[in-house]
């Protein structure tokens, strides 16, 4: 059974009235050149969530191009991220500032801490994070990359509410501790590498659900994700046809034993994002 559920196409953001899309476009490892050519046929396609970091060097493309897109700005949900290296007080809002010239905007609608750094206390990063978000320069804040641990801990340290985790998330890794603890404190989750590595588009049980709805395993995937409460969705590509396919997830729903079948494939439990000296001590599955 088929069914329009375009409601699904924004999602709270904490507690308040404020919302999120919830499928994003992300940038990670995406050239220059190649941000610039496929990120306005991205909005012209309908995303509107639109996702970089500092560490991915392409914030100027992005900037570049959402400026030259017949789209407004405040149409647009940008979110980018701190790298480690600029999470002293002194420097942290220096390297906002830096980001959001090459953004060509006066503020960023998200702004995250993009992996924990125990080498700089954390209440002192929590802090000026906070201190950004009052300068006006991010709407909202949150963090990447952190297990429930710190999760709470940036929660506690934080004056303003703290939005969303973005983690690695799909089929093949449960996060059922980091989703619980995100909807005891408010906050969305948002899922990078939601397909796996691509790893999605050949799995037997992703292409039969597909099959049943006339779509793709990689659609069913995305899909089994904005559907979950709380949980939010980057997809990336250099392929218009592809990006197009990957928005194309709201016009059907899976069934409550799909979304189960799906769940179940996290036995594998497969983690593809740990890069040493930046990744936490994960949450147990």
């Amino acid at each position: 059974m088929t069914t329009t559920t375009t409601h699904l196409a924004t999602k709270p953001l904490g507690a308040g009235p404020a919302t999120i899309p919830s499928l994003g476009f992300g940038t990670f490892r995406m050239p220059g050149a190649d941000v610039l050519r496929i990120l306005p046929e991205a909005l012209a396609i309908g995303y509107r969530h639109i996702d970089t970091a500092q560490i991915y060097g392409n914030e100027a493309e992005v900037g570049e191009a959402i400026q030259g897109a017949n789209v407004p700005r405040n149409d647009i949900f940008l979110t980018t991220k701190v790298w480690v290296d600029h999470y002293h007080a002194c420097g942290l809002q220096l390297s906002v500032e830096t980001s959001l010239k090459k953004l060509r905007t006066d503020h960023v609608n998200l702004l995250l801490l993009h992996w924990p750094n125990p080498k700089v206390p954390f209440a002192e990063t929590i802090a000026a994070l906070n201190d950004v978000q009052r300068a006006g320069m991010a709407q909202h804040i949150g963090v990447s990359n952190l297990n429930t641990a710190q999760m709470a801990e940036a929660v506690r340290l934080s004056a303003s509410p703290i939005v969303t985790n973005q983690v690695e998330y799909h089929p093949y890794l449960s996060q059922q501790k980091v989703l619980r603890a995100a909807h005891a404190a408010h906050m969305t989750v948002t899922a990078y590498y939601g397909l796996a590595d691509g790893t999605v588009a050949g799995d037997a049980v992703l292409r039969d659900i597909g099959e049943r709805h006339g779509k793709s395993a990689v659609q069913v995937t995305l899909r089994w994700l904005v559907q979950q409460p709380g949980v939010v969705a980057l997809t990336k590509t250099v392929q218009a046809a592809r990006a197009a396919s990957n928005f194309d997830i709201f016009d059907f729903e899976l069934s409550a034993d799909e979304m189960a079948r799906i769940h179940a494939l996290a036995a594998r439990h497969k983690r593809f994002v740990s890069p040493e000296g930046l990744a936490p001590e994960w949450d147990a599955a």
